[in-house]
């Protein structure tokens, strides 16, 4: 039953996803405004996660959350539903943030059903819900589009969310002391500790530039650039499908190919460079049909990114602090999912709309370089240890 709820509570929040940015701009709202209705996403999942995994913490409740995110989501859904207005958008889209925040409760209420030894298990089944969810989500986008309106996937994902609120209250929580411990969200203890922890910050900024990326191009602007360019909003689905399965299939070769191939950092180097390569292309290939395999090539890179950034967060934590550490980096790098979008809206109103990708693909190489510097540093000081022995 859990799991169903988390497959309707993420399908409700990205059914609309890939016409957000050209429904905006058709209401009348400037490419700058474009990107604050986009990043107030990630502005409100900064703002509310940490505080949502504390307050639940203190009150040892996780279910309450679970049933607050799904009726966010409703909410949102159906704000944008009955809406028509610019300020109204912004409004439902910050509501989509908060709804999204609680999704570290979801994982802590989902984990506490596992023993402590199968919580990668319990992770690895809750991701796969989430990628189905986006995919299907992301896919039927566009046709919901095409044949009953704008305000239909809107309608379509207050509905969905609505089932969610259903299927929530029948989810089962156990009460304080039936577990000696259960799993923490994030622990006020602990959280200035870890936020030192140069690792966790490393990995941290590399993925607000890695999630910049992201939510600029797919999860932005791309949508209204092919249909500016010349795609239908029923091609809007198949240019989904094209990111979303290499991105899901990526994740399987990060760990048993890449990694052990390159090693971690190096993998990081060569995920960066793939997907500012391809977020480079966007605009080139415009709206012909080389843009589907550049959709190919920036959802694999893209997808090989974002789970060893995540291994990589609490790898050097220690256990009792790792909970913590996850809910510092998830708030982190939603900074990213705001300033991404948020700034590419600015350049594309001061220049044009090819430059937001430019602004993106610029993301990775920074990214790049700040890894060069760290390695340089680190080798540095190796040397300096070793001459001192």
């Amino acid at each position: 039953m859990f799991l169903i709820a988390s497959f309707f509570f993420w399908l409700s929040l990205f059914i609309y996803i890939p016409i957000l940015s050209p429904y905006v701009e058709q209401l009348g709202g400037a490419y700058s405004f474009v990107g604050l209705v986009l990043g107030s996403y990630g502005l409100m999942q900064f703002l509310c996660r940490i505080p949502i995994g504390l307050v639940s913490d203190m009150v040892q409740r996780r279910k309450p959350f679970v049933t607050l995110g799904m009726a966010a989501a409703m909410g949102s859904g159906w704000l944008f539903a009955i809406t028509n207005s610019l300020g109204w958008a912004l409004v439902a889209r910050a509501l989509a943030g908060v709804a999204a925040a609680t999704w570290v409760v979801f994982t802590v209420l989902y984990a506490s059903y596992f023993r402590s030894e199968d919580t990668h298990r319990a992770m690895g089944q809750i991701s796969l819900v989430v990628v189905l969810a986006q995919l299907v989500g992301m896919t039927v986008s566009g046709s919901i589009v095409d044949r009953w309106g704008w305000h239909a996937p809107f309608w379509a994902g207050g509905c969905l969310a609505a089932v969610g609120v259903v299927l929530s209250l029948s989810i089962k929580e156990e009460k304080q002391g039936e577990r000696s411990a259960r799993p923490q969200t994030v622990q006020l203890k602990d959280l200035f500790s870890v936020m030192k922890e140069p690792l966790l910050l490393k990995v941290s900024v590399l993925s607000v530039l890695a999630h910049g990326i992201m939510f600029t191009t797919i999860f932005g602007f791309t949508p209204a650039y092919v249909l500016k360019a010349g795609l239908d909003e029923r091609d809007l689905g198949f240019l989904m499908i094209c990111f979303m399965i290499p991105h899901a299939i990526a994740t399987v070769f990060i760990g048993k190919t890449v990694v052990p191939l390159f090693g971690k950092w190096r993998s990081l180097v060569i995920a960066f460079f793939g997907s500012a390569v391809f977020t480079f292309l966007i605009p080139v290939a415009g709206g012909s049909f080389f843009v589907y395999p550049v959709q190919i090539g920036s959802g694999f890179f893209l997808g090989l990114l974002f789970p060893l950034l995540l291994g990589m967060s609490i790898e050097s934590v220690d256990e009792s602090q790792k909970a913590t550490a996850m809910g510092t980096y998830q708030a982190i790098y939603a900074i990213g999912m705001f300033g991404g979008p948020y700034l590419a809206g600015i350049v594309n109103e001061l220049i044009a709309l090819p430059f937001a990708f430019y602004f993106a693909g610029t993301l990775g190489l920074i990214a790049i370089g700040m890894i060069a510097v760290w390695k340089r540093k680190e080798r540095g000081l190796n040397k300096v240890v070793h001459r001192g022995y």
